[in-house]
């Protein structure tokens, strides 16, 4: 399923829209990671531990809105928006996405 940012295609025909179509995951950092970033913190560097989860729970939540646009007979989402938040003490971290489900026939 083709997933972009605009509000087109650029070599595609937007022939149905068929509603917004979004993706969820809320996950939690493990103790483990937490503590390693609390030292990436200090001493500066990057978090792989955090990147990696980040990336996993954004793949997750693509393939969830993919899936759901896929069953209300799109072949692409556009418009897509990605949001990470963090909330609660125990470091939890939810990314939503969002689009437009649509119907494209290409050119």
């Amino acid at each position: 399923m083709i997933c972009v940012t605009t509000p087109t295609l650029q070599n595609g025909v937007i022939v149905e829209y068929k509603g917004i179509v979004t993706g969820e995951v809320i996950a939690g950092i493990d103790f483990v990671r937490d503590i390693g970033a609390s030292f990436r913190n200090i001493f500066g560097g990057r978090s792989a531990g955090y990147e990696e989860e980040l990336e996993s729970a954004r793949l997750a939540a693509m393939r969830e809105m993919e899936e759901r646009a896929a069953k209300m007979g799109a072949n692409a989402v556009v418009g897509v928006d990605i949001d990470y938040e963090t909330f609660g003490s125990a470091g939890m971290l939810m990314v939503s996405v969002s689009g437009t489900a649509v119907v494209v026939n290409n050119r």
